[in-house]
């Protein structure tokens, strides 16, 4: 018998600057000062003060005690319009403060006070609007991916990465080949493949550029032969099998190629660990205070990176945790990422995690310094953010090898398994001295005494793949079905 996850006072997610001043505006307009508003909620004024400043996010019921306070309704608090032209500046100006652009510039903080004048606010949030507008034209097409994938991002954000509709479709597929809650074998794939009238070949001449072939004419789907030990031709197919499940037609841009595939990536991850099982096992984990991915990994025989993808879809939905996932290059480059409990991964102007370079102090650079790689890494890392817990396994692929960590903030941390680790960091980023700078003593051993040859990185200077599929050569697949059409008696 499991328990239902603990309950959280968690305020509906808003943007927290405009709910910040829309709380002071209340409180000015009623004549009233931070201390006798906090002693009527029950809070310290200076906590207050950092719930009207945007640097911490109230809980439901202060949010509740509050809106009492000031006569409106809870849902006025949240609208996401700022209450006056004057609290819209302020929150232009502090939102531009707190960017990666300001920050990289190295300017002292405007400390915005109410007698700060509203033509220096324009001033100010009028250069950075500048300053986006000189960036947004110098971006090439890659960035339209970038931006693409930034907002799809937000959208798994708003909604913990859980995606209902695609838990239920999974469901209904796995009881078409009568799967029970474990994991999904060979035969039950196929089986589920011929169900939706598809013949499964595995052929030794699929395009480079593809992992499988869907010919929707003669209902055939062509998979690679692989002896690969890291390729699973399960997940394989049931991507492909999801893809026709969905009803996927080809992308109209590529804002909707990365959404088709980050839905048919969930669809076959919940058919590969089922809710029920994965949430049953998860739930009796936390009990003991033992969760750990290692246990999705091998209780479905998938991938870690499978199972921690999968750990961020059940997290904040049925355990009550917010959580991070980064997939980064022995480089140091970020290559995925993902977080809805405020872990400050470093971003470019539009929002982009992808590309950028994670701190030499978190666990996802760390790893790769620790010579057992056969279990996770667990280390704890204090940010400006908080201190956050995460976990860390290395695995290679023809492009190198990669860390895949999946983390906690650190009230949740006592739930993990790895959570008494004395492993413990300090990350000031992005302040350039924390990693990026040399120490005095390297740099006066070595400044302008060495000069690198750059490993030429040529997808930098690449526009985007062109195609309805970025990155697959549509010539060489129709020859491909062309010459397949003919081997194959009619089925």
């Amino acid at each position: 018998m499991t328990s239902a996850p603990e309950p959280t006072d968690t305020a509906p997610r808003a943007d927290s600057l405009v709910l910040g001043r829309r709380l002071r505006h209340l409180r000015r307009g009623a004549g009233r000062t931070l201390s006798d508003v906090a002693d009527r909620v029950g809070v310290t004024a200076s906590h207050l003060s950092l719930v009207e400043n945007g640097h911490r996010e109230p809980r439901l019921s202060l949010l509740s005690e509050l809106a009492e306070v000031y006569g409106v309704a809870v849902e006025d608090l949240l609208r996401p319009e700022a209450p006056s032209r004057r609290a819209a500046l302020e929150v232009a100006v502090e939102r531009a403060q707190r960017g990666p652009l300001f920050q990289r510039l190295g300017l002292p903080a405007l400390k915005i006070g109410p007698r700060t004048p509203d033509d220096v606010l324009e001033v100010i949030a009028g250069l950075q609007a500048e300053l986006d507008r000189q960036m947004a034209e110098r971006v090439s097409t890659p960035e339209e991916a970038r931006r693409a994938n930034s907002a799809l991002r937000e959208e798994m954000r708003a909604c913990g990465n859980h995606y209902p509709d695609l838990e239920r479709t999974a469901q209904q597929l796995r009881e078409v080949v009568d799967a029970a809650d474990g994991p999904l074998t060979h035969h039950q794939v196929s089986a589920l493949a011929a169900h939706l009238g598809f013949a499964v070949r595995f052929v030794p001449d699929l395009p480079h550029s593809t992992r499988s072939v869907t010919d929707l004419k003669n209902h055939r789907i062509y998979l690679a032969r692989s002896r690969r030990p890291d390729h699973d031709p399960r997940a394989v197919l049931l991507q492909a099998v999801c893809s026709s499940v969905l009803g996927l037609g080809e992308p109209e841009d590529y804002a909707d190629f990365l959404r088709q595939r980050v839905y048919t990536n969930y669809l076959a991850a919940a058919m590969m660990m089922p809710e029920r099982a994965a949430v049953r096992l998860l739930v009796e984990a936390k009990e003991r205070r033992d969760m750990s991915v290692d246990d999705l990994r091998d209780r479905f025989g998938v991938s870690w990176e499978s199972a921690a993808h999968r750990f961020t879809n059940l997290a904040t939905e049925h355990l009550g945790l917010t959580c991070h996932f980064a997939k980064v290059h022995e480089s140091g480059v970020f290559h995925k990422a993902y977080e809805n409990d405020g872990i400050p991964f470093p971003t470019d102007h539009i929002g982009a995690i992808e590309g950028q370079t994670a701190c030499r102090h978190w666990v996802s650079r760390k790893v790769f310094d620790v010579a057992d790689h056969l279990g996770a890494f667990p280390q704890y890392t204090d940010t400006p953010a908080g201190t956050f817990w995460s976990a860390a396994v290395v695995e290679p692929t023809s492009t190198g090898f990669y860390s895949l960590s999946v983390g906690v903030p650190f009230d949740g941390a006592k739930w993990m398994r790895g959570h008494d680790t004395s492993a413990r960091t300090t990350s000031r980023c992005p302040d350039p001295e924390c990693c990026r700078m040399p120490s005095p003593e390297l740099e006066a051993a070595w400044g302008g005494q060495a000069w690198p040859a750059a490993r030429a990185n040529a997808h930098l200077l690449a526009a985007m793949p062109s195609g309805a599929f970025p990155g697959v050569e549509e010539v060489q697949v129709f020859e491909f079905l062309q010459t397949q059409e003919g081997r194959w008696p009619p089925e």
